[in-house]
């Protein structure tokens, strides 16, 4: 096992890392939207939001020596599936690849953000 870091990426919030490789895979940690450069949750709505938490998973894949093209499953968590339409425009224009996925609403996410995404991807 490997651990994986970015500055690009937020830094853990806890006692975890931003990803970790083991054969030919990497398992990120669900990122959320805060922006790496300022430490904090910047936008306000979940179009906002999920561009921000694919940008940041963009940047720990890469760390990883992948992409997110190369992405076999996501978890999605959405704190109102009423956002479910928007999240998928967003999602859709990166995860071109359409690798199999769950999406489930959570009754909260961490700082009170509107989505988490967790990937596992081909190195």
């Amino acid at each position: 096992m490997e651990k994986v870091y970015t500055k690009n990426a937020p830094e853990a919030i806890g006692p975890y890392s931003q990803a970790m490789k083991v054969g030919n895979l990497v398992f990120t940690s669900g990122q959320i939207a805060i922006d790496p450069v300022t430490g904090n949750v910047e936008a306000t709505d979940v179009v906002g939001q999920a561009e921000q938490v694919c940008k940041n998973l963009c940047a720990v894949l890469e760390a990883a020596g992948t992409s997110i093209e190369k992405a076999v499953k996501t978890t999605c968590f959405l704190a109102d599936m009423a956002d479910f339409a928007a999240f998928n425009e967003v999602y859709g224009k990166y995860f071109v690849g359409k690798p199999a996925r769950s999406c489930v609403a959570a009754k909260q996410l961490p700082k009170n953000v509107l989505c988490e995404v967790e990937v596992i991807a081909e190195l």
